[in-house]
């Protein structure tokens, strides 16, 4: 048994098994010099040589309790045909989508042959990582994904997502189905290639009302999540609503996902009070935290332990790591973890 996997059994362990969200990436030497390699960023997570390679480099460094594939979410717009690209300093930018007309043109027919390169990598993961590392496969719930796909790119409001649910509720919807059908291929055929646990990540669920969380958040997720466990039953899924506020509470008693990763805003206490006592929580370190490291970061990883001892734990950030955190603090907080953090 894989230590990541027991609090899917219902299982508390000593110590809580850990992974970090972009536990690959900027912040480690040896991940710029292999994107030096590949300085286009979609080309790189085509390419199985190099994203095997990022996704090894955090397990190697800290021993992590599980990898996590390294890819990014805006594959599935990219594999749908719509243009993605990356540009440093700005982030993903694509041609928005603003229309039936635009939905139209999606190709979901060739979603799972342009991303064969990533079920290669996770093939090729499988094989390579330790015996006790489990190996996490992941996608973008469609909420997010449509933003993107909307929007064009990241750092604005919304609008033009909210807009379309509200005032054009049938185009966003048949949306909505083309990115489901996609995904829950995308994600069946990630555990057929070596994924043993699952991770939707919706970034942008936070600028979802009452109405919009309930409608394109929690019941895309819910169908998705009832149609991969049909042909795989036993695979664990995470959601990580982000953002989502008091809102994670009906997220995790509606959706059917085995576990919810928890950002920074909300306090685990408070989560594990108010969701069943089965769900298996993830979070939710401070990632600036992460980066300033010293006796607040060592007093917050205690904190957490403390807050979570009985229930079923993964430990990890309220959101990804940033590039300008030391490794040392990485590590330090592992140690920690190992050391038995917060028994005082």
């Amino acid at each position: 048994m894989r230590p990541f996997l027991e609090p899917f059994l219902g299982k508390t362990p000593n110590r809580p098994p850990a992974w970090f969200m972009r536990q690959a990436g900027r912040y480690l030497p040896e991940y710029r010099e292999l994107r030096a390699q590949a300085p286009d960023f979609l080309k790189f997570c085509y390419s199985p040589d190099l994203t095997v390679e990022a996704t090894l480099q955090p397990i190697r460094r800290f021993g992590f309790d599980a990898a996590i594939l390294f890819s990014d979410i805006l594959v599935i717009p990219d594999a749908l045909g719509q243009q993605v690209r990356f540009e440093e300093g700005v982030g993903p930018l694509l041609d928005p989508i603003g229309d039936r007309l635009g939905i139209a043109a999606l190709r979901a027919g060739s979603v799972l042959d342009r991303l064969a390169p990533v079920f290669e990598t996770l093939r090729r993961l499988r094989r390579e990582l330790p015996d006790d590392t489990a190996l996490i496969g992941f996608a973008g719930a469609p909420w997010t994904l449509a933003f993107y796909m909307i929007e064009g790119r990241g750092g604005v409001d919304g609008g033009k997502l909210k807009r379309m649910a509200y005032g054009s509720p049938g185009d966003f919807a048949a949306l909505m189905t083309v990115l489901e059908d996609a995904l829950v291929a995308y994600l069946c055929r990630q555990v057929e290639s070596g994924a043993e646990v699952l991770q939707l990540f919706d970034s942008w669920s936070g600028i979802a009302d009452e109405t919009l969380f309930a409608r394109w958040v929690i019941a895309p997720t819910k169908r998705i999540v009832a149609r991969v466990k049909e042909v795989h039953p036993t695979v664990p899924i995470i959601g990580f609503p982000r953002g989502a506020g008091p809102m994670v509470i009906d997220y995790a008693a509606a959706t059917g996902v085995d576990g919810v990763s928890v950002d920074s805003q909300v306090p685990l206490s408070w989560a594990r009070r108010n969701v069943p006592a089965h769900m298996v929580l993830q979070g939710n370190l401070d990632n600036q935290l992460l980066v300033a490291g010293g006796d607040d970061l060592d007093a917050a990883v205690a904190r957490i332990v403390r807050d979570m001892r009985g229930h079923p734990f993964v430990f990890n950030l309220g959101h990804g790591i940033l590039p300008q955190t030391p490794p040392d603090n990485v590590a330090r907080v592992l140690n920690r973890l190992r050391g038995g953090a917060g028994e005082s």
